[in-house]
């Protein structure tokens, strides 16, 4: 269906207004511009109105966890709906919020460092396969591209904190800093886990090495490794309960204590694009990605032929946003040296021993996932 409405986008739209604007000798590479740039905008649009939805989903979710009702008055044309209008309400409060910039600030860099934060988890979603053929860039190293991509979320934390030209943010920059980059070896190493499985750093690649049933993905024989990375990917992220670096419940806001409006906002929503992505990364790197979890079994097989391999990839990674909230929800707040001691003294000597076993696994060939 998304080929069918795909091709009609450039049969019908997109070669006619080349062949109009654009002259004959440049009308291929036009074409390919502008269908490149449809490709960006279909993975663009749906991520930042998830985005601005997941914010929705998590107050209505926290507030069924603890007996609260949540947003439930702002909706369209005078029906509450809900509360579905409720994040374009937010939207448009923060929109026309005056932006106060600290005098004494880095003026360039305090407006920069949102879009550093923002900029990498949105492109990262370049090289994300939605099944087979649905990807923007099929690159043979697209592993290493997301994780090259998230790591440079730091550096938005960082000059947020120092451009801000306040002790309170430079601090809480710090301390987000060094919780990030802890938790990032520990995925690292998790991610060599992967690798080291599929034999290949394409993530399409990494999907089809998965082919079976539920009981042949990686999960299994990663399990710890797939723990663990779910687990940084919540630290990584700020979230409860590693949400130190802002700490909702006291006076300042952390590193971007001094930002409000559009620019606070773009934090935000940085924030809740890096928890999708690691939501999608976490089903396709362990659990299978687009592949049917009845795959192979043959009468259920058949039972759930119809449904398309999008839609399984949108339930699991649905699955992993859901478990964002529902920590969120249940634990307290860690203090900051149960954090450290975690990431350092736990996740890094358990991944270490782990890629060990996993190698062991590939090279003994054992089934059902290395043989």
């Amino acid at each position: 269906m998304l080929e069918i409405i795909y091709q009609f986008i450039s049969d019908q739209v997109l070669s006619p207004i080349t062949a109009l604007i654009v002259p004959s000798d440049y009308q291929a590479h036009a074409l390919i511009v502008l269908q490149t740039v449809i490709k960006i905008l279909s993975v663009l649009v749906p991520v930042l109105v998830t985005v601005a939805y997941f914010t929705y989903v998590e107050r209505k979710v926290i507030g069924f966890i603890q007996g609260r009702i949540g947003p439930n008055r702002v909706g369209f044309f005078g029906f509450s709906l809900w509360g579905l209008g409720q994040p374009i309400a937010d939207a448009v409060k923060l929109i026309v919020k005056e932006i106060v910039i600290p005098t004494g600030s880095n003026r360039f860099l305090f407006v920069i460092a949102p879009v550093l934060s923002l900029a990498p988890s949105v492109a990262a979603w370049a090289v994300i396969p939605f099944d087979d053929t649905k990807v923007i860039a099929d690159i043979n190293a697209s592993l290493l591209y997301v994780l090259a991509l998230t790591s440079l979320a730091v550096y938005g934390i960082i000059i947020a904190g120092w451009a801000s030209n306040s002790k309170y943010a430079f601090l809480g920059a710090m301390r987000s800093a060094a919780q990030i980059v802890s938790y990032e070896i520990a995925m690292g190493f998790a991610l060599i886990g992967v690798l080291i499985a599929a034999g290949s750093l394409n993530l399409g690649d990494i999907v089809n090495a998965q082919s079976g049933s539920v009981v042949h993905w990686f999960w299994l024989p990663l399990f710890p490794l797939y723990i663990i990375y779910f687990i940084s990917g919540v630290a990584e992220t700020n979230r409860a309960p590693f949400d130190v670096a802002e700490g909702e419940s006291e006076i300042v806001a952390g590193f971007h204590v001094e930002y409000g409006g559009m620019a606070f906002s773009v934090f935000f929503m940085a924030e809740y694009a890096n928890m999708i992505l690691v939501a999608v990364l976490s089903a396709i790197l362990f659990c299978g990605g687009w592949l049917s979890p009845v795959q192979g079994i043959p009468v259920l097989e058949d039972l759930f032929a119809w449904v398309p391999p999008i839609l399984w990839l949108l339930a699991k990674t649905s699955f992993f946003m859901f478990l964002f909230l529902w920590l969120r929800a249940t634990f307290p707040r860690y203090r900051y040296d149960q954090i450290m001691r975690l990431g350092w003294k736990v996740f890094i000597p358990l991944t270490i021993v782990w890629v060990i076993v996993v190698s062991a696994l590939v090279v003994t060939n054992v089934p059902p996932w290395f043989d």
